[in-house]
């Protein structure tokens, strides 16, 4: 495949992935840990733009975590809300979830722990996360009304700011891979896969994508 071509066949994916969904007041923001500290940035963002008056940062570690968030990812998220003037008293921290079904479980126990009962989330996450969070989230906490928004960054502009073109592709193919495979074992509910985001995903493993692939 040629550059342009692996290329073409990531917008395909990045595409697929993001919801669109229209932003509105919530009752709070679940912000998901990962390696990409934009999703802090982005809910700060909307937190002032007054979208929610409380944020949940959820997240342990996971292996691409580890070395840049050595104190977990909720922690340092709750961190750089706080540098950007989000008060502390706004941000609780869920700091024991290590994938995304946990997420949605340990939030959803320490909201009831702390008598916060809630009709809406916006969930912040990585651009090529939000089908699979809102998949997840929608099969393992049915009540709520749930929102899915990301930083509105075009692939090579998202790419850039990761500094890791490769990282991100295979990201990419991870994550539509896990659509299907995590409603198949009853972690998500099932989403449509669409036979050119079929094709795409193919041929990106084809091309090598392969290492956020699970068995």
């Amino acid at each position: 495949m040629t550059s342009e071509q692996i290329m073409a066949d990531a917008q395909t994916l990045w595409d697929y992935h993001q919801l669109g969904h229209e932003l509105r007041p919530t009752d709070i923001a679940i912000g998901l840990g990962s390696h990409d500290i934009g999703v802090a940035e982005h809910t700060a963002a909307l937190y002032h733009r007054g979208m929610f008056p409380l944020i949940v940062f959820t997240g342990a570690n996971a292996p691409t975590t580890v070395d840049i968030f050595p104190r977990g990812e909720a922690v340092h998220f709750a961190e750089r809300g706080v540098e950007l003037g989000v008060p502390r008293e706004a941000i609780l921290q869920e700091a024991e979830a290590t994938n995304t079904g946990e997420n949605f479980k340990l939030t959803k126990r320490l909201l009831e722990a702390k008598g916060v009962h809630l009709q809406s989330a916006t969930i912040t996450s990585r651009p090529y996360q939000q089908r699979r969070a809102f998949a997840t989230a929608t099969k393992q906490w049915p009540a709520p009304e749930f929102i899915c928004s990301s930083s509105p960054l075009p692939l090579n502009e998202y790419i850039a700011r990761i500094g890791d073109e490769s990282r991100v592709i295979s990201m990419l193919v991870g994550d539509t891979q896990r659509i299907w495979v995590h409603a198949a074992r009853g972690f998500a509910c099932p989403q449509p896969i669409f036979p050119d985001v079929r094709s795409a995903y193919e041929r990106l493993v084809e091309a090598g994508y392969t290492d956020r692939l699970i068995g």
